[in-house]
């Protein structure tokens, strides 16, 4: 019986995903989530503790596996034609000087990020060689470990995982092994490369360069800052100008500046810069800054039309995380539907790089079957078990089974409390879709800002995201789309604005989730119950975290959490504990 482990293998996200013999997908989930460190930058995603555990409960003894890494044979093989000329040898690195530019990236940095994804392939599969004897004593084995090239698992994870059987795929982040985006086209389930892009022009390098040049950090991931920020910047003519002078479009091709012309723009662009922007932001530079990502993503969407039209599409790669963007895109383009997975970015390459690895041996295998197969929830559960243990010592905590859990939940959200919300498992990417949420009301027009300063302590100007009953989304949002993974922005009809100010955004939209019973019951009778109390079928929906550290992974997280910040409620499973006793319903 052979299973499949896929691996996410960058030096930022590493992520894991299980695959049985079946193609059923057994676990999904991302390194920082086990760590409880934001992003893990160079962190191996299967490390010898973890898989022990993982592999006993997921692996019969006697199974093979095979090991999948999202990483192909071309950059291996540039890997050790470098290494073997020393060029990616710290000291090789330290003696360049750190301001040379090839691109829209310092060129040590550069040679640095590939050093440590060399460092992460070199090692991929040996904690899970570890964890496999631990797990069984010797009596698995390691089949095989292949490699796949990284756009391909972008592309595989997003088609497969897809409600779609024919679409195109348009793969965007900061670098492959050849170039930053490629196009796929997949027919009856088999997916075919139609392009892929060669060369320096990075759409996820320009993003990021924006972020640090608006007073943020691309390297701790927080390009998402610039999409919050933008809405309350102005549009100014000389700044728009300065950035075009990184790009244009020649014969329907992105070209990005010389090295010169990069230098010289970054200098004057920093010239302008406001003193307080590293406190603050630049609300102007990231307006100009997300106008110019649309005008460069419109370049590839059409080239992606032309070149493999379809009526559905597939977006993914890190910069599909822009959710502003991927609200507007199928009015942009000849597209009719949009796919945006919940791991766009490098984790989703884990389940890519599995799913690879079983259709190599499954040669008839065209995808998972069945509406199951498109669910994010596929990471680790949460134990009850500290709970039970704090029954006796904490009266303000008590079981109430699932209903009266949702019941108390609803009627605590209804009064204007906030509450913790961990039930199942774990969403598979970097949102929180109703597993691992902090929630709160969205009617009161403070409920942002008490949010921000008793819960989760971050910037005030971004937004939080509207879950919505699916069957009622078209009542409340303009051309409404199904969003099941909070990946885009919608706007608001001006006339339910003032219902649920909230979750409004600074220019009228709100980066929804759209709940049913049949992707999260749970979820859905929550949002219902509170539908019957308030009339709104909407709650605010955020992370279950403080700024800077990963969504919680335990029990204990969670406790900890609700202890010492200003949550009103946890509810885990079906165990509710409270600040206040008179939240507690009546015994």
């Amino acid at each position: 019986m052979r299973y499949y482990l896929g691996l996410a293998t960058t030096f930022h996200d590493p992520a894991l995903a299980l695959v049985g013999p079946d193609g059923e997908v057994l676990f999904a989930e991302a390194t920082e989530r086990y760590l409880q460190y934001k992003r893990a930058p160079n962190c191996e995603p299967d490390s010898a503790p973890r898989m022990a555990g993982l592999l006993a409960r997921h692996l019969p003894a006697g199974a093979e596996l095979v090991v999948a890494t999202s990483w192909g044979p071309e950059f291996s093989a540039f890997l050790a034609r470098s290494a073997a000329a020393g060029a990616f040898g710290l000291e090789n690195l330290a003696g360049h000087p750190p301001d040379l530019n090839r691109s829209l990236v310092p060129e040590r940095s550069e040679r640095t990020f590939i050093a440590e994804l060399g460092v992460a392939q070199a090692r991929a599969g040996y904690g899970t060689l570890l964890g496999l004897d631990r797990a069984h004593g010797g009596q698995s084995r390691v089949a095989a470990l292949r490699r796949y090239p990284h756009h391909l698992a972008h592309a595989s994870y997003g088609l497969w995982g897809s409600p779609f059987r024919d679409a195109a795929c348009l793969v965007v982040d900061g670098m492959g092994e050849t170039g930053a985006s490629a196009i796929y086209r997949m027919q009856a389930g088999r997916i075919a490369e139609v392009k892929r892009h060669r060369g320096r022009e990075s759409l996820g390098f320009f993003f990021g360069l924006v972020t640090d040049l608006a007073g943020f950090d691309q390297a701790a991931g927080e390009e998402w800052k610039i999409m919050g920020l933008a809405p309350y910047g102005q549009a100014d003519p000389a700044l728009m100008a300065l950035l075009r002078r990184l790009y244009r479009v020649e014969g329907g091709r992105l070209r990005f500046a010389e090295a010169a012309t990069v230098q010289a723009t970054v200098a004057e662009i920093l010239a302008r810069r406001p003193a307080d922007a590293r406190e603050t932001g630049w609300a102007d530079l990231a307006r100009c800054g997300q106008d110019a990502f649309c005008e460069l993503m419109d370049v590839l969407v059409g080239e992606a039309g032309r070149l493999a039209p379809a009526e559905n599409l597939v977006l993914t790669g890190g910069c599909a995380l822009n959710s502003s963007y991927n609200g507007r895109l199928l009015a942009r383009s000849a597209y009719r539907r949009l796919h945006v997975p919940s791991a766009p970015a490098d984790d989703g390459n884990a389940l890519g790089a599995a799913w690879l690895a079983y259709a190599e041996d499954h040669p008839d295998w065209t995808g998972p079957a069945g509406e199951g197969a498109f669910t994010p929830y596929l990471g680790s559960s949460v134990s009850t078990e500290p709970l039970a243990r704090m029954a006796g010592q904490e009266p303000r905590l008590r079981r109430l089974g699932h209903a009266g859990v949702t019941q108390a939940a609803a009627a605590i959200l209804a009064a204007g409390g906030l509450v913790g919300w961990v039930q199942g498992r774990a969403e598979f990417g970097p949102r929180a879709l109703g597993n691992r949420s902090i929630l709160a009301d969205p009617r009161p027009a403070d409920a942002k800002a008490i949010l921000n300063a008793k819960v989760k302590y971050r910037e005030a100007f971004r937004p939080f995201a509207p879950s919505i009953l699916a069957e009622a989304g078209p009542d409340w949002f303009e051309d409404y789309q199904d969003s099941p993974y909070m990946e885009r922005t919608l706007v608001w009809r001006p006339e339910v604005r003032a219902r649920v100010p909230a979750v409004v955004h600074e220019d009228g939209t709100g980066r929804l989730q759209s709940v049913t019973p049949g992707r999260n019951p749970a979820y859905a009778a929550l949002i219902a119950a509170f539908a019957e109390r308030t009339g709104v079928p909407i709650l605010l929906n955020t992370s279950f975290n403080v700024m800077g550290k990963p969504i919680l992974h335990t029990a204990e997280d969670a406790i900890l959490m609700f202890y010492t910040t200003g949550l009103d409620a946890l509810a885990v499973e079906d165990w509710l504990l409270v600040k206040d006793p008179a939240m507690l319903p009546a015994a």
